[in-house]
């Protein structure tokens, strides 16, 4: 076998190479003619190709409110399905791609679909899966403005729609990273930057050892990619100051001056828009005044109750959001697009640029103003992420990112209210947004049992699927609405299975 790379013509001219390429599903043997049933250019286009998968990919989004939310299918069937030794030769790429689509199917979880209320994911909008399939086919890498022009604007322009919607500074800098998990670091990079800075002291050169001290203040609820981000910073997890919570998970704003009387000049917080588990948020307004006060950086972590500043219902609970110093977020929750789509914004913008840009002999400086990705996210290479989050945006407009949200919220009260209206089940939140935390049996051991009885139940059911979670000490169920497709049909058939697997869990301790 030989991969042709190029192919010369008559007198030199480039040309087509003389058959099929090895290497991506055409096998193209040593004389340069395909072996008899090989499957070539010639036998199947390209365009043939991705019209079969968008097929495939529409047969399955079509079928999603009917399959059965989670799977069965134990790891071993996978591997046996999927597996085995690495091919000698390559297969024609529609092969490859109808075998992927047959043999796949049982371990794909509905999480697309209207009744997954596992965690807090949404969907896909059509406008943002269609540009996502776009940005795959163009293949840009939107690390350079050089090698991605439209991409880059693309950034720019959605930047700044998101800033509008979110009601953040004009002059805000903007990031597009791989999840929340990513864009809680790069806002924490930009952080300790600006506070060792103040100190005289250039963290990205000099490093940490040696370097001033740095407080870092968080709630007791504060979302473990959070903790991550620290941990990936050298700030670490354990070494962190902590501002007790209420009862529904919201830092307790008045005890924070207390906590940072006990912090050197160089301090970072830590607030919440959304606990993962209640939905509840922070006080930002008295948070953001006793930071202001104590000279150190504001960070808000909103990886979905961000989204909430884009509806005017909903706006109040973030009141003080533009004082801080950092917002993060993700799109793939509430802006319903496909992962690889956290967001992240900070108030500093030559903090967050000294945190992560770098420089090389072969990247030339742009002269026109452009925009280079990579002065802007520890990535050098990367995924054009700002498409499908543009198309969105474009689809849906200001009215619409507000309906879902507010839709979604509405719905996560409506499945609160059908479900305790049985006996036996209690919700333990304030349904303040898209999440509801719910506990069936009484207090103590055979409560929790219980609870994870009808968790279990109900992710074998498939009608939904919701995952459990310790809330206080407590197990309880914990269901997350957050996908554009989900009605209220769903939310009442849901609610129904829900019951009826609580029932039987019930009939079946008590025999």
């Amino acid at each position: 076998m030989v991969l042709v790379r190029g192919h010369r013509g008559p007198a030199g001219v480039a040309g087509p190479p003389p058959g099929p390429v090895a290497g991506v599903g055409y096998p193209l043997p040593i004389d340069g003619r395909r072996a008899e049933g090989d499957m070539g250019v010639g036998d199947m286009s390209e365009r043939a190709i991705l019209r079969r998968t968008a097929e495939l990919a529409a047969d399955f989004l079509e079928t999603l409110g009917e399959r059965p939310v989670g799977v069965s299918v134990s790891p071993d069937e996978l591997r046996a399905r999927l597996g085995g030794p690495l091919p000698e030769v390559g297969e024609p790429a529609l092969e490859v791609t109808e075998r992927l689509a047959r043999e796949a199917d049982p371990g794909i979880v509905a999480s697309a679909g209207p009744r997954y209320f596992g965690f807090v994911i949404g969907g896909s909008y059509p406008a943002a899966v269609a540009a996502d399939w776009l940005t795959t086919a163009w293949d840009q890498n939107a690390g350079l403005y050089v090698s991605a022009p439209a991409a880059m604007v693309v950034e720019e322009v959605a930047g700044g729609w998101l800033r509008e919607l979110f009601g953040l500074p004009a002059s805000a800098s903007v990031a597009f990273v791989t999840g929340a998990t990513m864009a809680n670091w790069t806002a924490l990079a930009a952080a300790r930057h600006e506070v060792l800075g103040r100190a005289g002291w250039n963290v990205e050169t000099q490093g940490l050892q040696g370097a001033p001290e740095v407080d870092v203040v968080v709630g007791a609820e504060a979302h473990v990619t959070i903790l991550a981000a620290l941990q990936y910073l050298g700030l670490g997890r354990e070494g962190v100051h902590v501002v007790p919570a209420d009862e529904q998970g919201r830092l307790r704003a008045e005890l924070l001056p207390s906590v940072l009387a006990e912090c050197g000049p160089r301090t970072i917080v830590c607030a919440q828009a959304g606990n993962v588990n209640t939905g509840a948020f922070d006080p930002l307004e008295p948070i953001a005044a006793a930071v202001r006060e104590h000279g150190g950086w504001l960070h808000v972590d909103g990886a979905f109750g961000l989204w909430a500043a884009a509806s005017p219902e909903l706006r109040p609970r973030v009141a003080g959001l533009a004082l801080a110093d950092s917002w993060t977020t993700d799109t793939h929750k509430w802006l319903n697009v496909p992962y690889d789509s956290g967001l992240v914004f900070t108030a500093h913008p030559a903090a967050h640029r000294a945190a992560t840009s770098v420089s090389a002999a072969y990247l030339a400086a742009t002269e026109g103003g452009e925009r280079d990705g990579f002065d802007w996210t520890p990535e050098y290479s990367r995924r054009a992420r700002g498409f499908p989050v543009y198309a969105t945006l474009r689809s849906l407009g200001r009215a619409g990112v507000a309906e879902v949200v507010e839709r979604c919220c509405r719905l996560a009260r409506r499945v609160a209210e059908l479900l305790a209206v049985e006996p036996g089940v209690t919700i333990l939140n304030e349904v303040v947004l898209n999440q509801v935390l719910v506990r069936f049996g009484p207090a103590g051991t055979a409560g929790d049992e219980r609870t994870r009885a009808v968790v279990a139940a109900v992710q074998r059911d498939g009608t939904c699927w919701l995952g459990g979670t310790t809330w206080h000490g407590q197990a309880a169920m914990r269901i997350s609405v957050s996908n554009w497709r989900t009605t209220d049909d769903d939310v009442d058939v849901s609610a129904a299975a829900i019951l009826r697997c609580a029932r039987a869990s019930q009939t079946s301790a008590t025999r």
